[in-house]
C-alpha cells in the first residue's frame, strides 16, 4: 500500500556553463519515500519540471535511492538569459507495475545562474576617432574612446584596459579611454598624427581591430592676413593685375570695430625712384608740352657735349654721381648770360645727409666769376639739408636791396632718394616744386646789386668755380649725391601741368571696379599712386577692398626687376584697452624682361640724279620710300609634347608698333660744306606731332617721343640740295633710329647718292641714269608683316644664255642692215630715200639700238666697222641692264631709249647715215 508521499528540499540552486547541458545543484537533487523499501510505494520514478518552455530537464538516475540529475536539453547561452527559476517536483511508483494510485512530493523552487564563458572580445563603438588641438598646450583629455564586449558577466563585458599600439607618439591614454597629450605639439612640426588604439575586457581578452585616433593639430590663432602669396609676378603689356586676390583678415574673434590698410609700393631701387621714362630731357619736354628753349647742362657726353665725359656716368638712365671731387664747366656760349626775371632750372636730385657738423656748401649749379674776383652771380646748391637759390641782380639805376637767398627746410633733400625739383623764377618771386608739390620758401635774404664789370662768367655743375682770391683758380664746394636731367630754360617758367608730366611715374598702385568698393570704405592715393590707404568699419568689406588693390605698369618696355610690397594695418576694438596687433605683409612684385623689339630701317640704298636736280631750289629728297618696322621674336611651345617637338621649338616673329625717340641722318666722310651744299626740313611737316629738328654739317637729327608712323612721313621730307656739284660726285649718308633714348637702336641704314654731271643733251642723262640704277631693288613683306628691302642678284648662267642670245641676234641684224645700207647707196638720190625707207622699216621690228650722240664729236675719223662694233658695245650694256630690271621698268626705258634714237631736227636727220 502506497502511504506516503515523496520528499525533496524545498529549493535548490544550481550553476550551469553556458554551451554546456549540465546543472550543478545544491543540494543534490534526491527524493526519500517512507514506504521504502517496498517496492514501486517506496521507489522514486520521475522529476517533473514545471514552467513554460524551460529548456531544462529532470531525469531519475536510481529509483531505490531517489537520486537525480537536472540537465539542459538544449545549449545554453548566458548572452540571452543569465538565470532561470522554475517548480521541481518528484513522483513515486505508486502501488504497483502500473504506476496506479502514485503520490508526488510537495514543490521545490529551483534558481539555475548561467555561468559566463569569454568568447566575445571587445569591438570600438566609432571607426574613426578625429579631434582637434591647439598647439602649444597640454590637454587633460583630448578625446574618448569607448569599446563594448557582448559577454554577460561583468568580467568578460566590461573593458578593463586601453592601450595605443603606435610607437613614439606624444600621446597616452587611460583605462576609460581618454587620450591626452605627453609634450606640446608643433603645427608647424607636424600638422596631423594618426595613432592606433586597442582595448582589454577583464578576461584580458584584446578587441580584434584596433581603432584609427586622428589628432589634428592647429597653429595657435594669430591676428593676421592669411592666403596671399609673397611673389606676384608681371609680365610687360598685362595692364593691371590683383596683387591679393584671395586675401581675407583672421581676428580670431577679437572685438574689432573699425581697420586701416595701408599699401606701399617701394620702387626706390628702380631708375630714379619708380619706373619712368627714359626718353631724354628734351625728348620728354617736347612730350609734355614743356615750352622750347630748354638748355640741358648734363647731356650724354658726345663730340658736341663734352664737358661731362669727365664725369662718373650711369649710363642707362643718364644719372651722373659726384663724389666730392668732380665738376663740369658748361662752354660757354651754351647758356646765354642774361637769363632775364623769368626762367626755370629744373634737376632730378639724390642727395644724403652731408658729413661733418658744420657742412660746407655743395654746389649743384654755379655762374661765377673766371678770373680776378669770386663772386657768385646765381647758384642752387645744398647747405645742411637746406635748398638754397641765389641770385644776385646787376646793379641798375635803383641802388637798393633785393631778395638774393631763397632758403628750402625739407626733409626729402637729405633721405637719399630721387625727388624731382623745379625752381621757377618770376624775380622777385622764386617757387620750388618737389615732386609736384608747390613750396614757398621759408627764408629770403635781401643783398645789394653786383656792380657792373667786364669779368667773363663760368657756368659749372657739380662745384663752384673760384677765379679769384686763390692763387690759381680752381673748383670749390663740391657736391656729394647724383643729379639727372639738370636743364635750364631762359625766358620763360613752367605750369604745374607740365611739371606734373614730368616727373610721372609710369607704376603704381591701381583699384579694380573703384565703383564696386562700396560707401564704407574711404580710400587716399597719395600723388605719385605709390601708397593706398583704405579704412572701413567691416572686416568683410575691407577684405574685399584689399582684394581689388592691383599693380599697374604702363610702359611698353618696364624696367625689370623687383618692386617691394608692404602691407601695414591698424586696428580699433569695441572699448577695449588693448586691441590685436595685426603683422605685416612683406611681398614684391617681379617685373619680367620685355622681349627686345629689332628695329629695322630699309629702303633704296643707291641712286643717282642729274647735277641739276641738286641745284634746284627743293632739291632731292634722300629717302622717299623709307620704311621703319620694328618686330619681335618669340618661341612657342608645340601642343604636342614629344621630345622631337619639344626640341624644334617654333620661332614666330611679330610686328609690333612702338615709338622712337630720335632718328639721325649722318654724313659719312667729310662734314657738309654750308658754302655749298645743306639737308633741308620743312617745318611745317613737325606740326602736330611731338617732333622737333637740329641741323648741322654733320647731319640731320629729328627727335621727340613719337610713332614710327610719323618718324616715316618726316624722313621721307628730307632734301639734300648742293648748288656747287661740280666739286661733288657723290654722297653717303647713314640714318639710324632710335628707341628709349639708345636702349633700343636700329640696325645702320647706308645710302648712296651719286650727283650726274652733264654739259649737252638729255640723252646721255638718260642712258647714264640708266646705268647707275641699283638693279632688283624690291620690297618684299614678310608673313610676319614686316617689310625690307632685298637686294636681288641674277643667276649668272641666265644672265649668260640672255645676253649671248641677245648678241647673236643683235649681229645678225645689224650686219643686214649694214649690207642692205650699202646697197642703197648705189641707186643714188633714189637710193638715199630707199635707204631711209629701209631705216625706219627697221626702227619699227622689236630690236631698240642706243646710240651715243656724243660719239661722232669725241672720235670723228673712226671707221665704220669701228662704229659699228661701238654701237654693239653700248648695245651690249643696255640690254644688260634692260635685263636686271622689271617688266614695268623696262617698257619705260625702252621708251626712253626711242627718244635718244628718234631724230629730231635737220641737224640730226643730215648725220642719221653717217650715225648708223
Amino acid at each position: 500500500v502506497n502511504k506516503h508521499k515523496p520528499w525533496i528540499e524545498t529549493s535548490y540552486h544550481g550553476i550551469i556553463t553556458e554551451n554546456n547541458n549540465s546543472v550543478i545543484l545544491d543540494p543534490p537533487l534526491v527524493a526519500l519515500d517512507k514506504d521504502a523499501p517496498v517496492p514501486f510505494a517506496g521507489e522514486i520514478c520521475a522529476f517533473k519540471i514545471h514552467g513554460q518552455e524551460m529548456p531544462f530537464e529532470a531525469i531519475v538516475l536510481n529509483k531505490t535511492s531517489g537520486e537525480g540529475r537536472l540537465r539542459a536539453k538544449s545549449p545554453i547561452d548566458c548572452e540571452l538569459q543569465k538565470e532561470y527559476t522554475f517548480i521541481i517536483q518528484a513522483y513515486d511508483c505508486g502501488s504497483g507495475p502500473g504506476g496506479t494510485n502514485w503520490k508526488k512530493s510537495h514543490k521545490a523552487v529551483v534558481h539555475i545562474q548561467v555561468k559566463d564563458v569569454n568568447e566575445f572580445s571587445p569591438a570600438f563603438k566609432e571607426s574613426v576617432y578625429k579631434a582637434s588641438v591647439t598647439e602649444g598646450k597640454i590637454y587633460d583629455s583630448i578625446l574618448q574612446v569607448e569599446a563594448t564586449d557582448e559577454d554577460c558577466s561583468p568580467q568578460y563585458s566590461q573593458i578593463c584596459n586601453y592601450e595605443i599600439v603606435t610607437t613614439d607618439v606624444p600621446f597616452a591614454i587611460d583605462r576609460n579611454g581618454n587620450i591626452r597629450n605627453t609634450e606640446k605639439l608643433s603645427y608647424d612640426k607636424q600638422h596631423q598624427y594618426e595613432i592606433m588604439v586597442t582595448a582589454f575586457d577583464c578576461g584580458q581578452k584584446h578587441a580584434t581591430e584596433d581603432v584609427l585616433v586622428q589628432v589634428n593639430v592647429k597653429p595657435v590663432c594669430k591676428p593676421g592676413w592669411q592666403d596671399w602669396n609673397k611673389r606676384i609676378e608681371y609680365r610687360p603689356g598685362s595692364g593691371s593685375i590683383p596683387l591679393f586676390p584671395s586675401i581675407h583678415l583672421e581676428t580670431c574673434d577679437g572685438p574689432v570695430s573699425s581697420i586701416q590698410t595701408t599699401t606701399e609700393l617701394q620702387t626706390n631701387s628702380i631708375g630714379k625712384g619708380c619706373d619712368r621714362e627714359t626718353y631724354s630731357e628734351k625728348s620728354l619736354q617736347k612730350l609734355c608740352g614743356a615750352s622750347s628753349g630748354a638748355i640741358d647742362l648734363l647731356p650724354s657726353p658726345s663730340t658736341t657735349t663734352n664737358w661731362t665725359a669727365g664725369l662718373l656716368m650711369d649710363s642707362n638712365d643718364i644719372i651722373f654721381k659726384f663724389d666730392g671731387k668732380q665738376g663740369a664747366k658748361i662752354p660757354d656760349g651754351i647758356v646765354p648770360k642774361n637769363l632775364t626775371d623769368q626762367f626755370t632750372i629744373t634737376l632730378w636730385m639724390k642727395h644724403g645727409p652731408s658729413p661733418g657738423l658744420r657742412a660746407e656748401k655743395e654746389t649743384i649749379l654755379c655762374n661765377s666769376d673766371k678770373t680776378e674776383m669770386n663772386r657768385h652771380h646765381y647758384a642752387l646748391y645744398v647747405h645742411n639739408c637746406r635748398l638754397v637759390f641765389l641770385l644776385r641782380k646787376d646793379f641798375d639805376h635803383a641802388d637798393t636791396f633785393r631778395p638774393a637767398e631763397f632758403h628750402w627746410k625739407l626733409d626729402q633733400i637729405c633721405d637719399k632718394e630721387w625727388h624731382y625739383y623745379v625752381v621757377n623764377v618770376e624775380f622777385p618771386v622764386v617757387t620750388l616744386y618737389m615732386d609736384g608739390a608747390t613750396y614757398e620758401p621759408y627764408l629770403v635774404t635781401n643783398d645789394w646789386p653786383i656792380h657792373p664789370s667786364h669779368i667773363a662768367m663760368q657756368l659749372t655743375v657739380g662745384a663752384c668755380w673760384q677765379g679769384g682770391e686763390v692763387t690759381k683758380p680752381r673748383f670749390a664746394q663740391y657736391f656729394h649725391g647724383s643729379l639727372a636731367s639738370l636743364t635750364i630754360r631762359p625766358g620763360k617758367i613752367e605750369s604745374q601741368k607740365v611739371i606734373s608730366c614730368l616727373q610721372a611715374c609710369k607704376e603704381g598702385l591701381d583699384i579694380n571696379s573703384l565703383e564696386s568698393l562700396g560707401q564704407g570704405i574711404k580710400y587716399h592715393f597719395n600723388p605719385s599712386q605709390s601708397v593706398l590707404v583704405m579704412e572701413g568699419d567691416d572686416i568683410e568689406n575691407i577684405n574685399q577692398a584689399l582684394r581689388k588693390v592691383s599693380y599697374i605698369n604702363s610702359r611698353q618696355f618696364p624696367t625689370a626687376g623687383i618692386r617691394r610690397l608692404k602691407v601695414s594695418s591698424k586696428v580699433q576694438c569695441f572699448g577695449e584697452d588693448v586691441c590685436i596687433s595685426i603683422p605685416d605683409i612683406d611681398a614684391y612684385v617681379m617685373v619680367f624682361q620685355a622681349n627686345e623689339p629689332k628695329i629695322t630701317i630699309t629702303g633704296m640704298d643707291h641712286f643717282a640724279r642729274p647735277a641739276a636736280q641738286f641745284e634746284s631750289e627743293r632739291g632731292v629728297i634722300l629717302l622717299p620710300d623709307i620704311r621703319i618696322v620694328s618686330t619681335v621674336t618669340k618661341k612657342e611651345h608645340s601642343v604636342d609634347l614629344r621630345e622631337h617637338d619639344r626640341a624644334n621649338k617654333q620661332v614666330v616673329v611679330e610686328e609690333m608698333l612702338h615709338n622712337l625717340d630720335f632718328c639721325d641722318v649722318l654724313v659719312i666722310g667729310a662734314e657738309l660744306d654750308p658754302e655749298q651744299e645743306c639737308l633741308e626740313l620743312d617745318h611745317g611737316e613737325l606740326q602736330g606731332k611731338h617732333l622737333d629738328a637740329t641741323n648741322s654739317t654733320a647731319g640731320y637729327s629729328v627727335y621727340g617721343v613719337d610713332s614710327m608712323f610719323s618718324y616715316e612721313q618726316v624722313l621721307r621730307q628730307l632734301r639734300y640740295r648742293n648748288w656747287g656739284t661740280s666739286a661733288t660726285s657723290e654722297r653717303k649718308f647713314r640714318v639710324k633710329c632710335s628707341e628709349l633714348n639708345g636702349r633700343y637702336t636700329s640696325n645702320e641704314f647706308n645710302l648712296e647718292v651719286n650727283i650726274l654731271h652733264s654739259s649737252n643733251s638729255n640723252s646721255l642723262e638718260h642712258v647714264n641714269h640708266m646705268i647707275v640704277q641699283p638693279q632688283f631693288l624690291q620690297s618684299v613683306q614678310h608673313p610676319e608683316g614686316s617689310v625690307s628691302a632685298v637686294h636681288s642678284s641674277v643667276v649668272p648662267s641666265v644672265a649668260t644664255i640672255v645676253i649671248i642670245i641677245c648678241m647673236s641676234v643683235l649681229v645678225l641684224v645689224i650686219t643686214l642692215g649694214v649690207f642692205r645700207l650699202r646697197m642703197a647707196r648705189q641707186h643714188g638720190s633714189m637710193g638715199h630715200e630707199g635707204a631711209k625707207e629701209n631705216e625706219m622699216d627697221w626702227d619699227d621690228s622689236a630690236l631698240t639700238i642706243t646710240v651715243n650722240p656724243m660719239e661722232k664729236y669725241e672720235k670723228p675719223h673712226k671707221t665704220e666697222e669701228e662704229s659699228e662694233e661701238e654701237d654693239i658695245d653700248d648695245e651690249e650694256e643696255d640690254t644688260t641692264s634692260a635685263e636686271s630690271d622689271d617688266s614695268e621698268e623696262e617698257e619705260e626705258e625702252e621708251e626712253e631709249e626711242e627718244e635718244v634714237i628718234i631724230p629730231k631736227g635737220d641737224k640730226q636727220n643730215a648725220t642719221r647715215q653717217e650715225q648708223l
